[in-house]
C-alpha cells in the first residue's frame, strides 16, 4: 500500500535532518519511531484503527503528536494518568508544536474532580468540619490560591496531598455539581476549561474522563467528543479494566456521608431549614457507619450473594434504603428555596435507585459451576441498567453474541476499606459498548502501548475493544539489548505455591544485591511477600524503600537519592517507576503475576469466558499475565545508557509449556542461570551467551 501523504511527511519530520532533529537538541532519529509515526498517520488519512506495541525507547510520544500536528484534524490525546496527562501538554506538546513551527491551538482538559468549585469552596467557608489547625490553614491557602488562579487546577497547589480529606470540600463531583442552576456558571472552571477543549485543535485528556465521556456520565457538563476526528490512547492497555468501571455504575459511603453535609451547609442561606434537614441528615451519616460496621464480618472483597448471606448486613441496607428515603421526604418541601436542595433531593433519590438496583437484582445460588454473576444487559446508550432489562437478556446474548466470546454480564460485588465500602456493578464485556462509540465517532482510532502484544500477537487485546480485523504494528525498542541488560532465571527455586518459597527467593537474592551493589527494584504478587521480604532483608548493607511506608513519589525520590537502595513493590508499582540510570539496575519478579482467583470480577469473568465455549486460563489468564510481567521488565532499561540485570524467580518459566509465552513476550535479552554471570555483568567483565532468540529450547541446560 502506498504511504499517505501525511505518513510522508511525518516520517520526513522525524528523519535525520527533520524539524525535529534540527530543532530539538537532544532529539536522535529512530527508524522504529518514524514507522510507528508513518502508521499512525496513515490511520488518521484512512479514518481507521491501529493498534500499535512501542517498545521502550522508540520515542512514541513525538510519533504521535507529529502526524496529531500535521493533520490538521480535531484531535484527541488521552493519556492513562494525571501526571503523565501534565507532562505530555507541558513539556512534550509544545517541544514538537514549535520545533514543527504550527500555531495550532491545544487545550488540557481534566475531569471536574481536578478543578476548584467556587461554590463549594464558599459553602466550606466557616465550616465546622476542619478537624486540626493543619486543616484549617490548608483551607485558608486553597481560599488565597483561588483568588488569583486562571486555570483553577488544583495540580497549580504542590502543598495539597492527593488524598486530603479538604478536596471533597472545595471541588464538585457529577451528583453534587448544580449545573447551570449554580449562581457561579458564569465563571466555573470546568466550564472554562470545556470551552477551551471545544476551540483547541488538540485536546490532551485522560482515560477516566475520555471514558466517562464515552459512558455519558456528564464529567465535564455534556460530551467533548462530538467533532473529534481522530483519537490516539496512548498507555492503551489500561482501557478495557477502566472501561469495565466507567459503563457499571457504583455506590459508596463517602458520597453518602458527603449528601448528609452538603444538605445542612445548604441551610445556612435558608431560613428554618436546619430544623428540617438536621435529623434526617444525622440519620444518613449513622446508617452509613452502621452498615460499614456491619459488613466488619465480611470478606474485603466478594460477590453481591456473600454480603446477603449475613442478616445484619441486610438489615443495615435496610436501615440506609430507609435513610435515604427519609431524605428525601425532608428536602422535599425545600426544593424550591435553594438549587443546592434540590441537587440534595435528587441525589438522595439516585443513591436510592442504585441501592435497590444493587439489592434487587437476582442472587444466584451458590451451585457448583454456576457464576456470581447477574445476566443483564446495559442500553446502548445508557449505562445504568434496569429491571425491565433482566429478563430478556438471556435471549439478546444467544442473538447477539457469537461463541466463543464472552456473554455481555455484570457482576455485582462490594469492596470495602478501612472506614468505608463500595457496592459495584461491573460489567464482564467492555467490547460492545466501545465498538458501538468508535463506529458513532466515525474517527481515526490509534491504541498504542508498550504492552499490547502476547507472544508477538494482538488477538487479547483486539477482542478486548471489540475489534474484528484492526491494523497492527510492532515497534521494537531500539535498545542494545545484548549489550545492555541480561536475563537471570536463578535455578533451585522450589514451586511457588509451598510455605517457604519466600526464603527460598531471599537466599537467591541476597548473592544478587551483593553483585549488583544494590540498586534492585524487587516487584511481588501480594503484599504478604513484600512485607516477609522486607523483614528479612532489613539490617542488611542496603537501604530498604518498602511500598506502604511513605507516600510513593517520596520513596521514588528517596530511592534515587541512595545509590544503593533496595525498593520493593506490589502490582500498582509495576507501572509509573521510571528510574533511568544506575540507581536502578536490577528488577526481580518474584512471581509470575497472574492475578488473584478470589477476586470477583475476575472469577465471573472467566466462567462467562467458559460459559462462552473459551478457554479462561488460555483467552484471559495467561494475556493479562504477559502483559503485566511485561510491564514490569519494563522498569529496568529506561535509556539508550542504561544497564540492567531482570530477574524471573518464578521456575514454571520453564517448568511448564505457557513459560515459552512468557519469555517470548519479552525483549530479546541474553539469558543465564549462572549467578557467576550476573557478578561479571556488573563487574565490566565480558559475559559470553546464546541470544535468547538463538534457542527455543526449555531446557535448563540451555540457559547456562
Amino acid at each position: 500500500m502506498e504511504p499517505s501523504r501525511l505518513g510522508v511527511a511525518s516520517r520526513a519530520a522525524l528523519s535525520e535532518g527533520g524539524d525535529l532533529a534540527r530543532n530539538i537538541a537532544a532529539f536522535a532519529p529512530r527508524s522504529a519511531q518514524q514507522d510507528l509515526s508513518a502508521a499512525i498517520a496513515d490511520a488518521f488519512e484512512s479514518r481507521s484503527t491501529l493498534l500499535a506495541e512501542a517498545g521502550t525507547g522508540t520515542g512514541k510520544t513525538f510519533a504521535y503528536l507529529v502526524p496529531a500536528l500535521l493533520s490538521g484534524l480535531k484531535t484527541i490525546v488521552s493519556t492513562g494518568t494525571r501526571a503523565l496527562q501534565d507532562q505530555l501538554y507541558h513539556r512534550d506538546l509544545p517541544r514538537v508544536r514549535d520545533a514543527l513551527g504550527i500555531g495550532l491551538k491545544t487545550a488540557l482538559l481534566k475531569g471536574r474532580a481536578n478543578y476548584l468549585c467556587k461554590y463549594r469552596t464558599e459553602q466550606a467557608k466557616g465550616e465546622p468540619r476542619f478537624t486540626s489547625r493543619e486543616y484549617a490553614a490548608q483551607f485558608q491557602r486553597i481560599v488565597s490560591w483561588a483568588g488569583r488562579t486562571r486555570a483553577g487546577d488544583l495540580a497549580e497547589l504542590d502543598a495539597l496531598p492527593e488524598d486530603s480529606p479538604l478536596l471533597p470540600m472545595v471541588t464538585s463531583t457529577a451528583e453534587n455539581c448544580l449545573g447551570s442552576e449554580c449562581p457561579m456558571y458564569a465563571d466555573c472552571f470546568v466550564v472554562q476549561a470545556r470551552q477551551r477543549a471545544q476551540a483547541a485543535d488538540l485536546v490532551v485528556v485522560n482515560h477516566h474522563l475520555l471514558l466517562a465521556d464515552l459512558a455519558l456520565k456528564q464529567e465535564g457538563f455534556g460530551e467533548i467528543l462530538p467533532g473529534a476526528q481522530a483519537f490516539v490512547v496512548d498507555e492503551a492497555h489500561q482501557l478495557p479494566e477502566l472501561a469495565s468501571q466507567f459503563f457499571g455504575e457504583a455506590i459508596s459511603a463517602r458520597p453518602l456521608v458527603e449528601l448528609a453535609r452538603d444538605a445542612l451547609a445548604e441551610c445556612k442561606t435558608v431560613t428554618g431549614a436546619l430544623a428540617t434537614v438536621q435529623v434526617p441528615a444525622r440519620d444518613l451519616e449513622q446508617a452509613v457507619r452502621g452498615l460499614r460496621a456491619a459488613m466488619d464480618d465480611l470478606p474485603v472483597r466478594a460477590t453481591r450473594r456473600r454480603a446477603a448471606e449475613l442478616p445484619a448486613v441486610e438489615a443495615a441496607f435496610d436501615e440506609l434504603e430507609q435513610a435515604l428515603r427519609a431524605m428525601q421526604n425532608a428536602l422535599d418541601s425545600l426544593r424550591a428555596a435553594a438549587p443546592g436542595f434540590d441537587s440534595c433531593h435528587a441525589r438522595a433519590k439516585d443513591f436510592e435507585t442504585k441501592l435497590k438496583r444493587w439489592r434487587g437484582a437476582p442472587v444466584p445460588r451458590p451451585v457448583q459451576e454456576e457464576a456470581e454473576y447477574d445476566d443483564f444487559s446495559p442500553p446502548p446508550r445508557e449505562p445504568v441498567v434496569s429491571a425491565e432489562t433482566d429478563e430478556t437478556a438471556d435471549a439478546e446474548q444467544d442473538a447477539e453474541t457469537p461463541a466463543p466470546a464472552a456473554p455481555d454480564t455484570s457482576v455485582l460485588w462490594y469492596e470495602l476499606t478501612a472506614r468505608g465500602f463500595r457496592l459495584a456493578r461491573t460489567p464482564l464485556d467492555v467490547a460492545g459498548p466501545l465498538a458501538e462509540h468508535r463506529e458513532r465517532s466515525r474517527a481515526a482510532w490509534v491504541f498504542t502501548s508498550a504492552t499490547l502484544a502476547v507472544g508477538g500477537h494482538f488477538q487479547h487485546y483486539a477482542q478486548k475493544l471489540g475489534l474484528a480485523e484492526p491494523t497492527t504494528l510492532l515497534a521494537p525498542s531500539p535498545f542494545d539489548w545484548a549489550q545492555q541488560a541480561l536475563l537471570y532465571l536463578p535455578p533451585g527455586l522450589p514451586d511457588p505455591a509451598v510455605r517457604h518459597y519466600n526464603e527460598s527467593l531471599v537466599d537467591k537474592l541476597r548473592p544478587i544485591l551483593e553483585a549488583s551493589g544494590g540498586r534492585a527494584f524487587v516487584l511481588f504478587a501480594s503484599h504478604r511477600a513484600l512485607r516477609e521480604t522486607a523483614e528479612l532483608l532489613r539490617g542488611g548493607p542496603w537501604p530498604l524503600f518498602v511500598q506502604g511506608e511513605a507516600p510513593r513519589h517520596v520513596l521514588l525520590e528517596r530511592f534515587r537519592a541512595s545509590g544503593n537502595g533496595v525498593l520493593l513493590g506490589a502490582a500498582s508499582f509495576r507501572e509509573g517507576v521510571d528510574v533511568a540510570g544506575e540507581a536502578l539496575s536490577v528488577v526481580v519478579i518474584d512471581k509470575l503475576p497472574f492475578a488473584a482467583p478470589d477476586d470477583p470480577v475476575f472469577e465471573a469473568r472467566l466462567d462467562a469466558i467458559r460459559r462462552g465455549g473459551g478457554n479462561p486460563f488460555r483467552d484471559e489468564q495467561l494475556p493479562q499475565a504477559v502483559i503485566a510481567l511485561k510491564q514490569g521488565a519494563g522498569r529496568l532499561i529506561r535509556s539508550e545508557t542504561d544497564r540492567g540485570v531482570l530477574v524471573l524467580c518464578d521456575p514454571r518459566l520453564l517448568s511448564k509449556s505457557y513459560g515459552k509465552t512468557f519469555l517470548d513476550s519479552l525483549p530479546p535479552l541474553p539469558r543465564t542461570r549462572r549467578i557467576e554471570d550476573v557478578a561479571d555483568f556488573f563487574s565490566g567483565r565480558p559475559v559470553v551467551l546464546e541470544s535468547a532468540s538463538a534457542s527455543s529450547s526449555d531446557d535448563d541446560d540451555y540457559y547456562r
